[in-house]
């Protein structure tokens, strides 16, 4: 299940790609690489994981970024197109639940500390209180269950390698010439990369 570029990307987002010369390579990856439900893969990654950053807006369309974390196999994953995260005991303000019963959309990023991923997954969020639901998560105050709408990776490039204490090498700073990307060399992005700023292969 593939999403539609056109669907995927607003009139802000295609004004900048166009700006910017990536109209072409924004509309392949979207085509391409852009989902509608969870692959076998990431479904094994987002059980694994032991936390997820989550965005919200509140009802004027203010944004809010949360992180979420708990013991690997917190977040359950039903199907490949529902996942749950649990709310444990906090502070009680409840702005990102509250977030997304006002506006249900929401957007999730997960990092991997053992993975050199970055994924993000975006859909509608549903705040769930009732007994079977809290049942599925120990501990959990509630539960945010999210219909998901789009599942895509991104370039891992910037990421940096904790473990080591090391920046990532792609990171830009005088004098330097970061190397190109690996996933930039593949035949299948010929003529669709911009031009300008780009290092010669």
């Amino acid at each position: 299940m593939s999403v539609e570029a056109d669907s995927f990307y607003h009139e802000g987002s295609r004004r900048l790609q166009r700006q910017l010369g990536t109209e072409a390579l924004a509309t392949h990856i979207a085509e391409r690489y852009v989902t509608a439900h969870l692959m076998d893969e990431h479904i094994g990654w987002v059980r694994g994981a032991d936390a997820v950053y989550l965005a919200t807006v509140d009802p004027a369309g203010r944004p809010e970024c949360s992180y979420k974390g708990g013991l690997p196999g917190f977040l359950r994953v039903p199907d490949s197109r529902t996942l749950e995260i649990p709310s444990y005991d906090g502070n009680g303000m409840y702005r990102t639940l509250g977030n997304a019963m006002a506006a249900p959309g929401v957007g999730l990023l997960f990092l991997f500390p053992e993975l050199p991923a970055k994924l993000r997954v975006n859909g509608d969020g549903e705040v769930l209180t009732d007994a079977d639901s809290l049942a599925a998560h120990p501990g959990a105050e509630a539960v945010l269950r999210v219909r998901i709408r789009e599942v895509f990776e991104n370039c891992p490039r910037y990421l940096h390698d904790r473990a080591a204490g090391t920046h990532s090498a792609h990171c830009p700073r005088p004098d330097y010439r970061p190397p190109e990307p690996a996933w930039k060399q593949k035949p299948e992005y010929e003529g669709l990369l911009p031009t300008v700023g780009r290092q010669p292969r």
